[in-house]
């Protein structure tokens, strides 16, 4: 085991463009493998890149963001078949696992084929600490609000449900999500929602929120709840996290 207990870093940050470099690892990334609890040697992080279609152009990209920042990369690729011989052996041997963002609807329905979502609730129980950005925040919750289907935004209700909360991204910059979550929310189509501006991430130790961080000045966290037949919104103020040099 690594860290001492099941932990998800759900955000909406975690790469930034680099001055020579066109990605970067930022603070939500960082923090990630610092609950790992790692010493002594260089964290292992597997990436996963299924949300865009395991786009080599973007591995090679997260590949050099990880030597900059003294990482052991691991790609997981499943198109146009798994790139490693044993998936579970393989995860359970990092300390962090980072999701891409992309399509979580095609994300949720890939990983289900060759049982990665089992899998990877094995790696939590077992200490590895889930994290990703946009679908790869929202596959740890029971759904949120996504652009897989269209330029309009829609609900998806079938993610892992590692986490049972409902989980709202980009919310300060995409103008559809906040409302949409509203909605979701008055109506029952999610649980009370998690939700997370740009440069903002959740950690949970368990299935409990203990902690809202950010990598960006002036940003918020936002937990929305139902009340009656409408959503309740209330604001949580993260605590920034040291800047990483470029």
């Amino acid at each position: 085991m690594t860290a001492s207990e099941p932990t998800i870093v759900a955000t909406s940050g975690g790469l930034r463009v680099g001055e020579r470099t066109s990605v970067l690892f930022d603070a939500l990334v960082h923090h990630a493998v610092d609950l790992s609890g790692v010493h002594g040697r260089r964290p292992r992080v597997m990436y996963v890149g299924t949300a865009i279609g395991d786009a080599e152009h973007f591995t090679a990209r997260i590949t050099e963001a990880a030597r900059i920042a003294g990482f052991e990369l691991t790609p997981l690729h499943l198109f146009p078949m798994p790139n490693v011989e044993d998936i579970e052996e393989t995860v359970l041997a990092q300390d962090v696992v980072w999701v891409m963002g992309g399509s979580v609807a095609n994300l949720l329905a890939v990983w289900r084929v060759h049982r990665l979502d089992h899998i990877l609730r094995r790696a939590w129980q077992a200490g590895v600490v889930l994290s990703g950005v946009s679908a790869g925040s929202i596959c740890w919750f029971e759904g949120g609000t996504t652009d897989s289907f269209g330029p309009e935004l829609r609900p998806v209700t079938n993610a892992l449900g590692f986490l049972p909360y409902g989980n709202g991204v980009h919310y300060d910059v995409d103008e559809g999500r906040r409302p949409l979550i509203h909605r979701l929310v008055a109506d029952g189509t999610l649980p009370t929602a998690h939700c997370t501006d740009d440069g903002v991430g959740l950690v949970y130790r368990g299935t409990e929120l203990v902690e809202a961080v950010t990598e960006t000045p002036g940003k918020g966290a936002y937990l929305v709840r139902r009340e009656g037949d409408r959503a309740v919104e209330d604001r949580v103020e993260p605590r920034r996290l040291p800047s990483v040099p470029r």
